[in-house]
């Protein structure tokens, strides 16, 4: 069968959590919108502040406007299709649809990838190299760095979207996932993956290990550099400062590293977990970096309470005014 003929096939289905009883369909619905809902209050939140507070218009702070950005995207690409299907029965997707879906998916994942290796580099920069860091990593710097990465990432997903998409589909049309991704959907083409599957791997690699070398060495810079400072109270005050970058980046780097690792030690999950490890930790953190955001960075802390606070005087005299 030649590629290209997509032999009647017209949409896919995706089976969500394959073994989840249908009593508890209504729950993991309930709770992925949440999740959602989370998602976008939070990444909103810090949008917001930035746009309202110019004393959070620094290099690090736009880094994480980018992230939350980043991940707000990709929390609307993934959840709302899987909540219709178990809110609607609707597990449908179209053919086209799809593999749009999946190139939002490995796009905004290669985004946040690089968006990390910036926090990384803000870190290294401001605290291996204190003395050239305000000029090393200006706003404009951070600016044109943050647009590349932007840019440089339509590289791999599109290509595994034009190699992917002629492809026959012949076989089955389930895919045992939340969303489309480039493994979902070519394992049901009626052809051999490896010539696709292995420069779609390659291509996830570079984005995935690329920077996370440069994040471990970034680290192990800022360690060695933090003790050789002789204060105990200064040491802790500078590991202060990445604690919040380094939280974000375990949660990014950690499952996906442990779930790459136990595939090629062998170690192998059912689908079920499978589904459950991949949708937590593409999940998770666009919902929890926000909180870790305001929890943490001592600014970003400062800019909620002055705008709650604005808001809880502007109430008050409202009501003043009304019972006057």
């Amino acid at each position: 069968m030649s590629e290209g003929n997509h032999s009647g096939v017209t949409e896919f289905l995706l089976t969500g959590f394959p073994g989840l009883h249908p009593q508890y369909r209504g729950l993991v619905s309930a709770l992925l919108f949440l999740v959602y809902f989370l998602s976008l209050v939070g990444n909103a939140t810090i949008i917001f502040l930035f746009a309202a507070d110019r004393r959070l218009h620094k290099p690090m702070y736009y880094i994480i406007l980018n992230l939350c950005m980043c991940d707000a995207l990709f929390s609307t690409t993934t959840l709302p299709k899987i909540i219709s299907k178990y809110w609607f029965g609707s597990g449908s997707i179209s053919f086209l649809a799809c593999f749009i879906q999946m190139y939002f998916v490995h796009y905004l994942s290669s985004v946040n990838s690089l968006i990390l290796f910036l926090m990384a580099l803000d870190r290294y920069l401001a605290i291996c190299h204190p003395l050239t860091y305000s000029n090393a990593l200006k706003m404009s710097t951070v600016h044109i760095l943050s647009v590349t990465a932007w840019i440089i990432s339509n590289a791999g997903p599109l290509m595994m979207v034009i190699r992917a998409y002629p492809l026959p589909y012949c076989a089955s049309n389930v895919i045992n996932h939340c969303y489309c991704d480039h493994i979902g959907i070519t394992v049901l083409a009626c052809t051999d993956r490896a010539p696709y599957g292995f420069p779609a791997f390659i291509m996830a690699m570079i984005f995935l290990l690329g920077p996370l070398a440069f994040i471990v060495f970034s680290y192990s810079s800022i360690i060695v550099a933090v003790l050789k400072i002789a204060d105990s109270s200064g040491r802790m005050k500078t590991l202060s400062t990445c604690s919040t970058q380094l939280i974000i980046i375990s949660l990014y780097y950690l499952p996906r590293c442990f779930v790459y690792l136990a595939s090629n030690v062998g170690l192998r999950f059912s689908v079920d977990v499978r589904v459950v490890i991949i949708m937590l930790y593409s999940l998770c953190p666009p919902m929890v970096n926000p909180l870790i955001y305001c929890l943490r960075a001592q600014d970003m802390k400062e800019s909620l309470w002055r705008q709650l606070n604005k808001r809880s005087i502007s109430q008050k005299t409202q009501v003043s005014a009304v019972c006057s």
